[in-house]
């Protein structure tokens, strides 16, 4: 693919396909510049100097971002596993480029060790099983044992969420932009959204 590297008004013809005349040079303010392509690897930042001698910050490799559970107002540091879907070309998601938008497989322990400490209660139906004999009860004072005994009403995860927790991958979506602010934070998939991009996973695939 061919970068642009204008972004003002030359190459802009008549309506009636005609040609402009060229009535200035190029100026600073109308560059454009490489797309910064981003890949999952060991992390490696660019910092870009932009108008004004403000910083953009080209990520070039990530392999983490922070991502916020939105239904418990939990927000934890995760590995980003695979890029599995982007609406706007496949192209990005063969190539594993990480973009805003674009669907992510996160890890899902920082998520999981959160939930327990929390709610006392394990995410993911047959982790609960096998953690019963394997993991010893630590001991809580009963003050703490009191405040987490009353959070266990309040915690519900919804099914298909809960079968992520099963696969120890939790599927997210990018909210920042790595190639301007050097980060890939999101947030987990929940509800219907889950199920939209869920559905337009397994179609893909089906093709």
């Amino acid at each position: 693919a061919v970068v642009s590297t204008q972004s003002g008004h030359y190459g802009r013809g008549r309506k009636t396909g005609g040609k402009r005349p060229i009535v200035r040079k190029k100026r600073k303010f109308e560059l454009g510049r490489p797309a910064a392509n981003t890949k999952m690897g060991t992390k490696r930042i660019r910092p870009v100097r932009t108008m004004g001698g403000n910083k953009k910050f080209r990520a070039l490799r990530l392999e983490t971002g922070n991502f916020a559970w939105a239904s418990e107002g939990s927000t934890r540091k995760a590995r980003i596993m695979d890029v599995v879907y982007n609406a706007s070309n496949n192209e990005l998601v063969r190539t594993k480029t990480l973009v805003k938008n674009c669907i992510v497989q996160i890890d899902a322990t920082p998520f999981r060790q959160w939930y327990e400490a929390h709610y006392g209660v394990t995410a993911g139906r047959k982790k609960k099983n096998e953690d019963k004999t394997t993991v010893e009860e630590v001991k809580k004072s009963n003050h703490v044992q009191r405040k987490i005994d009353a959070r266990k009403g309040e915690c519900k995860i919804g099914q298909l969420l809960d079968d992520q927790f099963n696969t120890g991958r939790l599927y997210a979506c990018v909210a920042s932009r790595p190639g301007q602010s050097g980060r890939c934070d999101g947030y987990i998939l929940e509800g219907r959204e889950l199920e939209f991009y869920l559905k337009k996973i397994r179609m893909k695939k089906s093709k």
